[in-house]
């Protein structure tokens, strides 16, 4: 039996929480551990993700591995025919945690016949003859594809930040026990790190991180969102942000630290409001609070060190 963890926007939480099972602390947690609330970037100059510059859920996966006291086999493969060799071999011994997909091709998923350029991670269970069964924290235990299809998703053409083609995780080994509290405090050299600005990442030519970040979102709301900007901002974008920063705010506020848990649950009340302004095309609004969000980068920074 594989207990199933689900919440689409927090899929690589709840897909490394269903890999480590019981030892696993919550997917809000692991989220936190990852670095993804400790900042903004415009990917591109284009995209706003309410996550730092530079940062990616396949590095966030990792460092959250480690911090927890894990470790486990990272690899990718040159053609699918070795990819799913690999697959089926590693999920004969447990849980494989694959991605990132694209999520456009998952055809399990209402309305999903191509790639939209959307990541997504679920835990594989098992490959039988002609299906993959997974678990998708997209809302579906036991998920089924046949396998092409499951092999086109896990190729993952469209997504930006991969590094390999058919990355999966597998082998999970725990090298030491590490409480959650523990790991959360080992977390916050890098968190002032994501918030100050690392420079050591590759990013698209023209992104921009923190306060420049916000400030120039709020010129591109002000100017009218475009509508598929808008959707992702209204189904993904300011959802995840929210949550994330309420997390942090949270585990911040579990560790004693009542000056940062402040200035994250400002950040979290701030991002959440833009979802009514967002869907109502209150575009001057959402660039208002955006110039509002801009300093609590440098202020949560400040208050963690």
């Amino acid at each position: 039996m594989h207990p199933y963890l689900g919440s689409g926007p927090y899929c690589y939480a709840n897909s490394l929480a269903m890999q480590l099972g019981a030892a696993a602390p919550s997917p809000s947690t692991i989220e936190v551990l990852t670095g993804s609330p400790f900042g903004f970037q415009l990917l591109g100059g284009e995209l706003p993700l309410f996550d730092p510059y530079g940062w990616d859920p396949d590095q966030g996966l990792d460092t959250a591995i480690g911090l927890l006291g894990w470790t486990c086999l990272r690899e990718g493969a040159d053609d699918e025919q070795a990819a799913l060799g690999r697959l089926r071999t590693a999920a004969q011994d447990g849980p494989v945690l694959a991605g990132p997909v694209e999520m456009g091709w998952l055809r399990h998923l209402p309305g999903m016949n191509g790639p939209i350029e959307s990541d997504h991670f679920v835990s594989v269970l098992a490959v039988g003859d002609g299906l993959v069964e997974f678990h998708d924290p997209h809302g579906h235990p036991y998920a089924t594809l046949p396998v092409a299809d499951f092999l086109t998703a896990w190729r993952a053409d469209t997504i930006g930040y991969r590094t390999q083609a058919y990355t999966m995780r597998s082998g999970f080994q725990q090298l030491r026990a590490v409480t959650a509290e523990a790991a959360l405090r080992a977390s916050l050299p890098a968190a002032r790190a994501w918030l100050h600005g690392r420079t050591d990442l590759p990013v698209p030519p023209g992104t921009l991180g923190g306060a420049a970040a916000a400030e120039r979102f709020a010129q591109l709301a002000e100017a009218g969102l475009a509508p598929g900007l808008r959707a992702h901002l209204m189904w993904f974008a300011v959802r995840v942000g929210a949550r994330r920063l309420a997390d942090a705010a949270t585990a911040l506020s579990g560790l004693g630290l009542a000056a940062a848990a402040a200035v994250a649950t400002r950040q979290a009340r701030l991002v959440g409001s833009l979802q009514y302004d967002v869907v109502a095309e209150r575009d001057r609004a959402v660039a208002d609070t955006m110039r509002l969000l801009a300093p609590t980068y440098a202020e949560l920074a400040a208050a963690l060190g």
